[in-house]
């Protein structure tokens, strides 16, 4: 966790530090927090860390117990779950959007990412695979021409990116991501918007069901 004490306010910046840390998987879940030892670690007083430790237990990301101080709860499964689900339906109307909106900077834009992908998956590099998945993504969104279903559909990603990387470690589950962007691309360039909603909401049923059974059993 890293603050930039130039920027914002110092309560803002301290809340964003611990929300990003724990949404990334830095801070796992179960992990205790004090108000002393997370201070110490940003460089800040312990006011702003208590305004923001109250802002994170309100949105339900950790949990204050007695004589335990707060401890990480971040995303559970059920909301991973819901998230998924909504996305489902986002995801799938964002497509249907950019098969009507879509200008050719940004078919540029998408083609160039399945391209790479497929380059990256001879060269069987997970990491730029993830990273091109998650860019994958964030094209169709931009194209839709929503900023409102952009905005939305950007944060429910930042919300569950350490969940997403988890579920392109089943094994085949990278290959296939892959074909699928193809697919949903192919019905984007031909402006087959119900195919591009079937397929997108297709494709993120399946992120879900491979990442249910990647998460470690409690």
């Amino acid at each position: 966790m890293i603050i930039d004490k130039d920027t914002a306010s110092l309560e803002a910046r301290v809340y964003a530090a611990l929300e990003d840390a724990i949404l990334s998987g830095e801070l796992k879940k179960g992990e205790a927090l004090t108000e002393l030892s997370i201070s110490e670690k940003l460089g800040v007083s312990r006011t702003p860390v208590r305004s923001a430790l109250h802002r994170l237990a309100e949105e339900g990301l950790i949990e204050a117990l007695p004589n335990r101080g707060a401890v990480v709860v971040g995303v559970t499964t059920d909301d991973l779950v819901d998230i998924y689900r909504i996305r489902m339906r986002l995801e799938g109307l964002a497509a249907a959007m950019a098969a009507v909106k879509i200008t050719p900077e940004e078919k540029k834009a998408l083609s160039e990412s399945v391209e790479l992908s497929e380059f990256y998956l001879q060269k069987q590099d997970p990491e730029h695979l993830k990273e091109l998945d998650t860019t994958f993504h964030a094209e169709i969104y931009r194209a839709c021409g929503s900023r409102i279903l952009c905005r939305i559909l950007s944060e429910l990603h930042r919300n569950i990116k350490a969940y997403r990387k988890l579920s392109l470690t089943v094994p085949g589950r990278l290959e296939k991501s892959v074909e699928e962007h193809r697919e949903i691309m192919d019905a984007i360039f031909r402006a087959d918007a119900d195919a591009a909603e079937r397929l997108t909401s297709a494709h993120v049923e399946h992120a879900l069901k491979n990442l249910l059974s990647a998460l470690p059993k409690d």
